[in-house]
């Protein structure tokens, strides 16, 4: 089994990919607008060029999103995606990458059980939680 995190946006779910791609060195293996599904459903005009899923590989994880239709998206509460990142250095990377624009929650850290740990949400609104553990 495994656990992959799927996310909701705004309308903005390409350029959030794509920036979690970058950012993550993952690579995007699908992004399928609400235009391009088959079916006799009618799509409003305004999300036919809207993302219905994407998909990142990163490693052997997957990162799913969408957009959320106008009167369905509600903002991500309660939640981050975790990543646990090996090196120091690169968990600095990644929070700097992905802070910009976004809002410092804990600045990047050592603490008891990690090396270095930050807590952040980008401008997207996801929220995410580096850390690079100690050995147990």
């Amino acid at each position: 089994m495994k656990l992959n995190p799927y996310l909701n946006f705004p309308g903005t779910c390409k350029e959030a990919m794509m920036t979690y791609a970058a950012v993550l060195g993952g690579e995007i293996v699908a992004m399928m607008t609400y235009g391009d599904m088959p079916g006799e459903n009618e799509i409003p005009e305004d999300l036919a060029d809207k993302i219905a899923h994407a998909r990142i590989a990163i490693g052997d994880d997957l990162l799913m999103a969408s957009d959320a239709a106008p009167d369905r998206f509600k903002p991500m509460q309660g939640v981050s995606v975790t990543l646990n990142i090996p090196e120091p250095a690169e968990a600095d990377r990644v929070f700097a990458a992905l802070i910009e624009g976004g809002t410092e929650i804990i600045p990047m850290t050592e603490t008891f059980w990690a090396f270095k740990f930050g807590v952040l949400v980008d401008r997207f609104g996801t929220q995410w939680m580096i850390n690079c553990m100690k050995p147990e």
